[in-house]
């Protein structure tokens, strides 16, 4: 077995409850792991035997060009396409982060991070 991960993937993107969030828009971190047997890519040294991360980062950023309400909306969106599209994942697990989010005080981002499995 073994990870892959896709860290800090920056989008900018229109996701939240507030209409002003749909226009104005936002910037979003996007981290990504996923499971999968990676011995048979570790021996054959072939792209068709792994998980492509270029394909994941397509991924991410089409997903996250979707408006939603909620990050978990996206979230699940994006795990959704992980484990459809890449046949040898195990399970992904997806955090979603938006950057200085509009909550009426001083806060960095808020996350959140879900898990599927196939």
């Amino acid at each position: 077995m073994g990870v892959i991960r896709l860290k800090n993937i920056q989008v900018y993107a229109y996701h939240g409850c507030l209409v002003e969030e749909g226009k104005i828009g936002s910037d979003y971190r996007v981290d990504v792991e996923v499971k999968a047997d990676l011995q048979p890519s570790a021996k054959s040294d072939s792209l068709k035997d792994t998980v492509d991360y270029v394909h994941i980062n397509r991924i991410v950023k089409e997903e996250m060009a979707v408006r939603s309400k909620l990050l978990e909306h996206v979230a699940r969106r994006i795990l959704d396409r992980i484990l459809e599209e890449i046949s040898i994942a195990e399970w992904a697990t997806v955090e979603v982060s938006k950057i200085n989010p509009p909550i009426g005080g001083n806060v960095e981002r808020v996350s959140i991070e879900m898990t599927l499995k196939r």
